[in-house]
């Protein structure tokens, strides 16, 4: 049973979107406000996914997602009305996981809701095992990485994508083929997602963010240097 928190101070959307929620026998806690939202990730134990409004009172989303990334990768779903490309570009920047500007139909974004949970928390693989070169390790049964033995946080979109290269190493990958492979065919954002989060992705693989490649006017590469 998944639980999600509805961070948002109009009272009409949280009840609209709690009772499209339910129907999908998700848990779903209320809060109206940041500060509330802040005290709800702090007690729902455990939280599976936030959607986060981004003009409320006492704090904003954007920093509620700022202080939420802090200290969890829980996957974080923003709303806004303000439909400007800088708002989603900022978003993704915090750390948000998924983007949806008002006004919205509900079974969008319930759709986008169960999209972003089903990537966010996959079945162990069938194989299990692990995958380690030249300083980087995947756990892919515990969905852990690890740099030079000390495990990084990663969202779990980053894990996703991270695990894709690493399936695909050498293999030049457009951003449309990272498009579709990770975030899906109901993914409805656009090729600069891919962009953001992979800058995201290299700063955390620091010292091997070279490892991802930029290959112009094509897409990106995966490949390992042993020798880094």
């Amino acid at each position: 049973m998944y639980q999600l928190l509805i961070a948002d101070d109009d009272d009409r959307m949280r009840k609209l979107l709690k009772d499209f929620l339910v129907r999908q026998q998700y848990t779903v806690y209320e809060a109206d406000n940041g500060c509330g939202a802040i005290e709800m990730f702090h007690k729902i134990s455990p939280l599976h996914l936030i959607i986060l409004d981004v003009m409320m009172p006492k704090m904003d989303g954007w920093e509620v997602c700022r202080t939420i990334r802090e200290k969890s990768s829980v996957p974080i779903l923003m709303l806004t009305a303000k439909g400007e490309e800088y708002d989603e570009l900022f978003g993704f920047q915090l750390g948000a996981d998924d983007y949806i500007g008002k006004p919205f139909n509900p079974s969008i974004l319930v759709a986008r809701v169960g999209s972003l949970l089903r990537r966010s928390y996959p079945k162990q693989e069938e194989s299990g095992g692990e995958w380690t070169k030249a300083g980087l390790s995947i756990h892919f049964a515990a969905c852990r990485i690890y740099i030079d033995g000390a495990m990084i946080e990663l969202s779990p979109r980053e894990y996703d994508l991270l695990v894709f290269f690493v399936r695909n190493e050498g293999i030049v990958l457009s951003r449309e083929q990272l498009l579709e492979k990770v975030w899906g065919f109901d993914y409805f954002g656009d090729l600069r997602t891919v962009d953001t989060h992979i800058n995201r992705l290299r700063m955390k693989l620091s010292p091997y963010e070279s490892y991802i490649q930029t290959i112009r006017a094509k897409g990106y590469r995966f490949e390992v240097n042993d020798e880094k």
